[in-house]
């Protein structure tokens, strides 16, 4: 059975592939797995029918059959586990590659969100620059670690996985800030992973819905 997953009708990052359902996409794109997209408005996420699939009113959501999920990392690993390609077959691979999963969203992606988020919420505030060049240094730490625990290598652990897919998309989040080209070897992974033809088929029709948002405003 075909998936449905939802999207934001008008995404708020402009076409740039940062929305959460572009992590899903890149996986279905991956898995080989054909799906469907529900677009939704911000009005629309709050409704009743959109609140039965996601109690917070957000996306992405999937539905498949019976099965209702939220939460991008969660839909991503069921996709790795039902599908071929996105977890090594080997237990003790597959481990660190959900292991690899579980870090970008909990210990490399807040303090990249705090950042990026404190340009909205603190806009016009007299103290908003100087909080968020003091957002800088624990993003750069993290960066580093990351960036030594890779090494030369392509890919995190091993071969591609739905681990890389949730690191890349974590720090695509950096896109413009010049902070992931400060670690040579995590831009090389960056552009390998937006080079795959799935990535480019997954951030392509994210891009169509972005551009057909434009044309209807």
């Amino acid at each position: 059975m075909k998936p449905t997953i939802t999207a934001f009708k008008a995404s708020p990052d402009q076409g740039q592939g940062l929305a959460r359902d572009m992590r899903v996409r890149w996986a279905l794109e991956e898995a080989g797995q054909a799906y469907d997209v529900r677009l939704v408005t911000f009005a629309e996420m709050k409704e009743p029918a959109h609140l039965v699939l996601h109690p917070f009113g957000q996306i992405p959501t999937y539905e498949e059959g019976d099965l209702t999920l939220f939460e991008s990392g969660a839909i991503i690993l069921h996709i790795a586990e039902t599908r071929d390609g996105l977890l090594p077959a080997e237990p003790n691979a597959r481990a660190r590659a959900i292991m690899w999963m579980f870090a970008a969203v909990n210990t490399v992606e807040p303090p990249i969100v705090e950042y990026e988020q404190a340009q909205f919420t603190d806009q016009g505030k007299p103290w908003a620059a100087e909080r968020r060049a003091s957002l800088v240094p624990p993003i750069r730490k993290r960066l580093g670690e990351l960036s030594r625990r890779l090494g030369d290598a392509d890919w995190i652990d091993g071969d591609f996985s739905a681990g890389d897919i949730m690191l890349v998309m974590v720090l695509r989040r950096l896109d413009g800030d010049n902070l992931v080209e400060e670690f040579p070897n995590l831009a090389a992974y960056v552009a390998r992973a937006e080079a795959r033809p799935a990535y480019r088929r997954a951030f392509a029709a994210q891009y169509a819905v972005f551009e057909a948002a434009q044309a209807e405003a």
